[in-house]
């Protein structure tokens, strides 16, 4: 068994990355010399992997059993590693390459994380910031942050924390306009939506009684966003009310540059989770940095204590009309 080993793992990037040209880019190496790679362990197996086209390529049945095994080797081998780097001084030794959103990543994450590299200085790190559906799989990540429902169920998943969303304008708003004194109420304002003109946007609320539906509204979108600071700060300058979560909101909330509206009616909560691929091998660097994130995120997260610094922040200090 004298195969040269790169050649597998740079197989295996090919599979996790859809093609060559992703996994090219991951890897830092030119797509001739990757395709030259997967072509010589071809060739030493004496049997074809790959289906290619102008579109990508397709993996054969062979091509398929193969890498089921080779990955549950890398685990294996990642495994090995773990239970030996590290071991007289107590250090994570690897890298993580994480994928999270842009918001959350720069004001929570990113804080959290940086920490934790300091406490390990033999962990390399790669960071991806992108509000856009990132695949964990595919993309090559040892671990993501998801925030609101999960839908792939390839993925493992670890709850960080609740995140609580609010109903926000600025007080300008409030003094202009007035404020909505129930739910309904809502519709009569100028709101900020979150996506595409395109598709009529609704907000969810808490139900009042346990065991009901939540209650939720179409509202009516002056200006649509696809980003939450964004969002947020259109609300600053009084162009309508915005159902932000708690985490883009706290500071400006804290600075009294917005004020919520109708706590007493709360929208519907997201959860944040971190989640990684389903192997039979969670890495020591992954399984630490979890347990890290949960045991910071967990209780009171760092947005709520963040909040909680200022007084709150409500429609009883300013003199504002209902409407």
């Amino acid at each position: 068994m004298d195969y040269d080993f790169s050649d597998i793992r740079a197989y295996i990037q090919v599979v996790e990355n859809g093609g060559i040209n992703a996994a090219a880019s991951r890897l830092n190496v030119s797509k001739s010399q990757l395709s030259a790679r997967v072509a010589r362990l071809e060739s030493e197996l004496h049997v074809k992997l790959l289906h290619r086209s102008p579109r990508g390529v397709a993996l054969t049945d062979a091509g398929q059993r193969f890498y089921e095994h080779m990955r549950d080797v890398l685990a294996r081998m990642q495994q090995a590693v773990d239970d030996v780097s590290g071991e007289e001084s107590g250090q994570i030794v690897g890298s993580l390459r994480i994928a999270a959103p842009m918001t959350f990543g720069t004001a929570y994450l990113g804080p959290l994380l940086y920490a934790f590299m300091r406490e390990h200085p033999a962990l390399d790190l790669s960071l991806d910031l992108d509000d856009r559906y990132v695949d964990i799989l595919s993309g090559g990540y040892d671990l993501g942050v998801r925030i609101g429902r999960l839908y792939d169920s390839s993925l493992m998943a670890r709850r960080i924390a609740a995140s609580r969303r609010v109903l926000v304008c600025s007080p300008e708003y409030a003094q202009r306009n007035g404020v909505p004194e129930t739910i309904e109420d809502i519709r009569q304002h100028d709101c900020i939506c979150y996506g595409s003109a395109s598709v009529a946007p609704y907000w969810q609320f808490v139900p009042q009684e346990e065991g009901e539906a939540p209650r939720q509204i179409v509202v009516r979108g002056r200006v649509h966003l696809n980003n939450g600071e964004s969002m947020r700060d259109a609300a600053i300058a009084g162009l309508g009310i915005a159902a932000l979560p708690m985490f883009i909101a706290a500071p400006a909330l804290r600075d009294h540059k917005l004020i919520e509206l109708l706590p007493e009616s709360p929208l519907t909560a997201d959860t944040i989770y971190a989640v990684y691929p389903q192997t039979r091998y969670v890495s020591r660097a992954v399984r630490a940095l979890i347990d890290t994130l949960v045991a910071d995120f967990e209780h009171t997260p760092p947005w709520e204590r963040d909040n909680l610094r200022g007084k709150p922040n409500t429609i009883g200090s300013i003199d504002v009309k209902s409407r």
